[in-house]
């Protein structure tokens, strides 16, 4: 009896020190440096954001700056798969007055799209580039002018991305226009549809509820 209560205690001891002593990947690292960045990581990403503003709109990049978000939204390091920067302009979804001319009579500034930035910022890429298609997406930054998001975009018509047996769905036609038709992680999520229950006034579909759902 003596010899199973000292083994019993030992498995003890040694399991409370694993859970202490518990080694944790890159990524668990790389996503707590960003959550909760360090003065040097703000100042690092404040001189980033200077350069982005005085850069183009939409820029192709080599890598993800965030690279354990662009993991676990279907990331991959290879041949097909490739990552944009794409800043939107923020303070209100507003349209911008005429400069010359008369105005119209019922001109209205303030739009009302039901739809976040994010969104906005990935049907914004699938206008400017229609070979590619929209995967997902994640924020990056934002300084008083933009919001800053990088676009995983994927091209369906190489050959690495056709035998992909994880990716190669996005080569079928009726799953292009990602961004448009609202099937992006960033869509789903501003039209309401991240929980599943019977009383959201978003499913079956807005029209289901008379359009009360947003």
């Amino acid at each position: 009896m003596a010899t199973k209560q000292k083994t019993e205690t030992k498995i003890k001891e040694t399991k409370e020190i694993t859970k202490k002593v518990s080694a944790k990947g890159a990524y668990h690292y790389i996503k707590k440096a960003w959550l909760n960045p360090s003065s040097e990581h703000k100042a690092i990403l404040r001189k980033k954001i200077i350069s982005w503003r005085k850069g183009q709109r939409i820029v192709k990049l080599e890598k993800p700056s965030r690279l354990d978000r662009a993991r676990t939204l279907g990331y991959k390091a290879k041949r097909g798969i490739i990552i944009f920067r794409i800043a939107v302009k923020r303070g209100g979804h507003k349209r911008q007055r005429p400069s010359t001319k008369r105005r119209s009579k019922r001109m209205t500034i303030q739009k009302n799209l039901k739809m976040n930035y994010q969104w906005i910022a990935e049907q914004r890429f699938e206008k400017n580039y229609p070979t590619l298609e929209v995967l997902n997406s994640y924020h990056v930054g934002k300084d008083g002018k933009y919001y800053y998001f990088e676009i995983i975009a994927i091209d369906p018509n190489i050959p690495e991305i056709k035998s992909d047996k994880n990716l190669n769905w996005i080569c079928k036609p009726e799953n292009h226009n990602r961004a448009r038709r609202g099937v992006t992680s960033a869509a789903k999520k501003s039209r309401g549809l991240s929980s599943k229950s019977h009383n959201l006034k978003v499913r079956p579909s807005l029209s289901a509820w008379n359009h009360l759902g947003k």
